[in-house]
């Protein structure tokens, strides 16, 4: 059994006590959100944040692009354009940071695709994807709970004809129309690109954008047992930014990864006598 590496989100602002709660319970990385008004905007600015990403070490950072409304596809020539700068200065950088991975989003933040264009989608992600290799950073395309992406369908196309690599949210395909109408399972959003899939971010279901932790094990189980079962996925993402419901969900996690452990235990010794 891959044991994955559990991180959780810069959800405190400082850098030393976010370091010293991630130690203090067992985390082994931070998934560093950009928001569009959280981008260094100078040299300087640049500067003191790898000063801050430095800082967090011996902690793993991965990241994660969370600007609303900036989409490749925009039907806007002029915003599309905007959005690809956007996105290569992030891709440079995550590469100055020293970062190998970057989560992006398509139509994050709206509630309709009729802005959007797909094949202007599927070109421009795809040119993203080149960009973005030549920096040493892996793209990935995390599915939403609305839109293209909630579609498994179309979230296994984007991937497949652009190149991209993948972000599991356990949460958003959950609450997926999609899912919820039961014209698709959870795990369509994975069977496609079980190879493409490097990070997942774990907690129960989206409301109203809202996180909400599992109660109990059951409420996780079966999707956390069919990421564990992805042969890249090893970044898994707590995505709550309360410390209680973090914890909360942690303690659940960790509950699961002790019982595939001792099962697997189990079924070695009983393959051996």
């Amino acid at each position: 059994m891959q044991i994955p590496k559990l991180a959780c989100c810069n959800f405190i602002s400082e850098a030393e006590p976010l370091k010293a709660f991630a130690l203090e319970h067992g985390f082994t990385g931070i998934d560093w959100s950009f928001m569009q008004e959280t981008l260094p905007q100078s040299p300087a600015e640049e500067s003191a944040l790898v000063k801050t990403i430095s800082s967090l070490r011996p902690l793993e950072v991965r990241y994660h692009c969370a600007c609303k409304k900036i989409d490749l596809g925009d039907l806007n020539e002029g915003n599309s354009e905007d959005a690809m700068s956007i996105f290569r200065r992030v891709c440079g950088l995550v590469s100055k940071l020293e970062g190998h991975f970057l989560t992006i989003h398509v139509g994050l933040g709206r509630d309709t695709t009729i802005d959007l264009a797909w094949n202007r989608t599927i070109d421009r992600l795809a040119d993203l994807v080149r960009y973005a290799n030549g920096m040493g950073v892996r793209l990935c395309l995390e599915n939403l709970a609305w839109g293209w992406t909630s579609r498994p369908e179309l979230f296994e196309k984007l991937i497949r004809k652009t190149g991209c690599w993948a972000t599991i949210d356990l949460g958003h395909a959950l609450v997926s129309p999609s899912i919820l109408t039961q014209q698709y399972r959870v795990k369509d959003f994975v069977i496609p690109q079980a190879e493409r899939i490097l990070n997942a971010h774990i907690y129960h279901e989206e409301n109203n954008e809202r996180h909400l932790p599992p109660k109990k094990l059951e409420d996780l189980e079966d999707r956390l047992r069919m990421i564990l079962q992805l042969p890249w996925c090893d970044w898994w993402v707590l995505e709550l930014k309360e410390q209680k419901p973090l914890l909360q969900t942690l303690e659940i996690v960790r509950k699961f990864l002790q019982r595939q452990k001792k099962q697997i235990g189990s079924d070695l010794s009983r393959s051996t006598t």
